[in-house]
């Protein structure tokens, strides 16, 4: 497809490969011949920038022949080979080798583009413990700086202080540090982050030792989360020699925390690890973190960057897209992280309740049972708060409210989860209620007319929040609210009334997907007891809907049909709220987390029946929906929303945390984006 909507460029994403090639002890033709090959394999793959192990030309366990002429002039020969290869490569090729500067011996970052030495960055920090012992051969690049070296008949910017820059790619920077480097309290590549950096390169060669593969992607990991950064790392693999030490070949790419892409170790084959990192997820994430910055500012002196401009013309055109786009952002895939997510977010809802009611003085809990997810979950948490205060369960007084379109099946499944759970549970139905108001203000539904209009439906949501309130003063009770983030977000509430008002809401920031996983969580483990599993499951398995509208025995109204799948719909927030993408970009991940139903990982849990695709307009679709929902209708809402705790890093709505925008703004901009995707 040519349109530029399916060119991962367009999106800010840029692809990567790091390799793991099998090296020639102390032959830096065979070395270099091995490079060019794999370069070229990076290009067939898409790849822009491909990073190579330390001193891979001249292979890096070859001590005292570091200082050979006849090795040292090979490794000039190898480069020029490289270089007059590379003019026929689109591709920014970063590789590592030793190189004389002033009758001194330097562990270099060579960066090569179509034929040109860009820049050489020299290893700062030289182990001489254990079982390395650099500075017998090599001088630190530390104080290097404003210099330019001699690299196989060609001067190129030289030193420690080289950010490339590229004058085509937003948001692209990039700085290479040298293995050991990554190892001290402050590597380089930290205040080059702060200069500007989103890419940092390692050229490392690492020995494997029994556990130290943890310990370099733990490292990986924080740094890159850290700097808000990607960090791409290539370890010394097969062929390096073994006279003392042995090497994996380790090949990572991680992203603020996240890993992307991962060799094999240990490979008799040559490994390169591809993904497409997010250029405008890092820009976004600094723009948002202010203490970045601030460091940023505080760290401004300490050293002064060279910034070499470049050209990198990345591959256009429609390459897919070489990372996981997971389809629920709120819940994890792996099975393990879920089970600790359901744990965490149960008892930050809780811990926050408890700790209401103890400020309040109150040990009562009011609260409504429609046997939908958002009461029933909440019902839970409630009596997980419970339980940890040492209260009666029967200190939660729920009621199951019924009106003119309440179903038998949603009544039956709230009667039987609070006679599970044991709490005071009670059915009063509202419908005298609302019948009075609409005689009152004369509604044609009063007379019989099939008229459901707004109107109709918030005389059942006011009436039911009225009731409850005012059992709250009854009972020296506070009324606990149940509607979720999703529906804050869609405007899928009635303002004042219903879902969006309560004493407390612990459900206020956590998004519908999630609300289905951690009640299937609290049903595998049977964690309220045997009798609510069942119950549980079958409301896991009732169709979404307000039930405002009279059907003949079932709900007449779907939730989805009005507002989309929420599946969709929290994705959309997500990637809103949290990055601040633009519509286009939202839709491009989501066109490719949703399109194919058989492709990436599903959290186990998800029934059969529900692993669905989406195709794309269908996703525009629902976007357009979303985009003009939260931006435009519904902002007034979330304004005037009660306390509740935050749950999940995808953040929450309230005005006092995460979100904070105008009631009347227009949403003219997003959907002017949305018209740019096809």
């Amino acid at each position: 497809m040519t349109h530029p909507f399916f060119d991962l460029s367009t999106h800010g994403f840029l692809r990567v490969a790091v390799g793991a090639p099998r090296v020639l002890v102390a032959d830096p033709a065979g070395n270099a011949a091995r490079t060019i090959e794999m370069a070229r394999e990076a290009v067939e793959r898409g790849a822009s920038v491909v990073l190579f192990p330390e001193l891979g030309i001249s292979a890096y366990a070859i001590d005292d022949l570091l200082q050979q002429e006849a090795l040292l002039a090979g490794v000039e020969t190898a480069l020029k080979d490289i270089l007059d290869a590379s003019r026929a490569l689109n591709l920014l090729i970063v590789v590592g080798a030793p190189l004389r500067h002033r009758a001194r011996l330097y562990n270099c970052a060579v960066f090569v583009l179509r034929g040109q030495i860009l820049a050489v960055t020299p290893k700062t920090y030289l182990p001489n413990y254990r079982e390395f012992y650099e500075r017998r051969h090599f001088a630190s690049g530390a104080f290097i700086a404003n210099e330019e070296i001699l690299v196989a008949g060609r001067a190129a910017p030289f030193g420690s202080d080289i950010l490339l820059v590229a004058e085509d790619v937003p948001n692209l920077a990039i700085h290479a540090e040298i293995c050991e480097d990554l190892w001290v309290p402050i590597p380089p590549s930290t205040r080059a982050a702060l200069a500007g950096a989103t890419v940092l390169l390692n050229l490392s060669a690492s020995n494997a030792i029994v556990g130290k593969s943890d310990h370099r992607q733990t490292l990986c990991a924080a740094h890159s989360s850290r700097c808000l950064a990607a960090y791409l790392y290539s370890a010394a693999g097969q062929g390096e020699s073994t006279t003392d030490l042995a090497f994996d070949g380790e090949a990572l790419i991680y992203e603020m925390g996240a890993p992307l892409a991962k060799a094999p170790r240990f490979s008799e084959e040559p490994q390169l690890a591809v993904t497409d990192i997010d250029l405008g997820k890092l820009a976004a994430e600094r723009l948002r973190q202010g203490s970045f910055g601030d460091c940023a500012d505080v760290e401004q002196g300490a050293t002064q960057f060279r910034r070499v401009v470049f050209a990198l013309e990345p591959r256009r055109g429609d390459l897919g897209l070489l990372r996981a786009v997971p389809r629920f952002p709120f819940v994890p895939d792996d099975e393990a992280r879920l089970a600790e997510l359901c744990f965490e977010a149960v008892n930050i809802q809780a811990h926050g309740l408890r700790q209401r009611l103890r400020a309040s003085k109150i040990e009562r809990i009011v609260i409504g049972v429609s046997g939908g997810l958002d009461s029933t979950h909440a019902l839970l948490v409630a009596a997980t708060t419970m339980d940890a205060l040492g209260l009666s369960r029967e200190n939660i007084l729920a009621y199951t409210l019924p009106a003119f379109a309440t179903t038998q099946r949603t009544k039956s499944n709230a009667l039987a989860l609070m006679r599970a759970l044991g709490v005071s549970a009670r059915e009063i139905d509202v419908t005298p209620a609302c019948r009075q108001m609409l005689n009152d203000i004369d509604h044609p539904a009063a007379r019989g007319e099939p008229i459901y209009d707004a109107t109709f439906e918030n005389v059942q949501a006011g009436a039911r929040t009225s009731l409850l309130f005012r059992l709250a003063n009854q009972n020296n009770g506070l009324v606990l609210g149940t509607g979720d983030l999703s529906e804050l977000a869609l405007g899928w509430c009635t303002y004042g009334v219903g879902d969006q008002m309560s004493h407390y809401n612990v459900n206020a920031s956590v998004p519908k997907t999630l609300i289905q996983h951690l009640i299937r969580w609290c049903a595998r483990d049977a964690r309220f007891g045997a009798e609510t599993v069942s119950v549980l499951q079958d409301i896991l398995a009732t169709e979404i809907s307000p039930e405002l509208v009279p059907g003949d025995g079932a709900a007449a109204q779907r939730t989805e049909d009005f507002v989309g799948p929420y599946a969709l719909q929290d994705f959309n927030l997500f990637y809103a709220t949290r990055y601040g993408f633009a519509p286009s970009k939202i839709a491009f991940l989501a066109f490719h987390a949703w399109r194919d139903a058989g492709e990436g990982v599903w959290p186990s849990a998800v029934p059969d029946d529900q692993r669905v695709a989406y195709g794309l307009p269908t996703i525009k679709h629902w976007l357009g929906v979303f985009l003009r929902r939260f931006f435009e209708t519904s902002q007034f809402k979330r304004s005037a929303m009660p306390n509740g705790p935050k749950v999940s890093s995808g953040g929450s709505l309230s005005p006092r945390g995460d979100w904070r925008a105008p009631s009347d703004s227009s949403a003219a901009v997003w959907l002017a984006d949305l018209g740019a995707i096809p």
